[in-house]
């Protein structure tokens, strides 16, 4: 973490879990199918390119995560199963996250997920043209 007040603690071989819970709080009105249908399979952030939910993108998606009332939050990557818990994550910012424009592939699809599944914020690895985004449950 950029932000040295803030703490993340590594959570190894959550990534699975957490991909799984994604699709759970924020893709259940989807069916498999249709899932299969926008590659959700490849990337989960086709949930909001494919246009199959309602999201922010660009500057008011970043607006909305600052703005976010953050209490508890997790860290976790589209390829890789290291995943990051954020337990006091108040002053979480965008730019305090672990995100390396240099990285490889599988480690440029970031998402940002409230503990209780009730928003996500995403980063792809096509940030100069897709996201990032942001999902607020209702």
């Amino acid at each position: 973490m950029r932000n040295n007040e803030l703490k993340a603690l590594e959570i190894p071989k959550w990534g699975r879990y957490l991909r799984g819970k994604w699709l759970e709080y924020f893709a259940r009105h989807l069916t498999d199918e249709e899932q299969k249908e926008i590659y959700m399979d490849s990337f989960l952030w086709h949930l909001c390119s494919y246009e199959k939910t309602v999201c922010l993108e660009k500057e008011e998606a970043i607006v909305a995560f600052e703005e976010q009332k953050k209490k508890k939050c997790t860290i976790f990557y589209q390829y890789l199963n290291d995943a990051f818990l954020v337990e006091n994550a108040k002053n979480l910012k965008v730019n305090d996250l672990p995100y390396d424009e240099d990285a490889d592939l599988d480690s440029k699809d970031m998402y940002v997920m409230d503990w209780d599944g009730n928003w996500t914020f995403i980063i792809t690895h096509e940030n100069d043209y897709l996201g990032p985004y942001f999902i607020r449950k209702f």
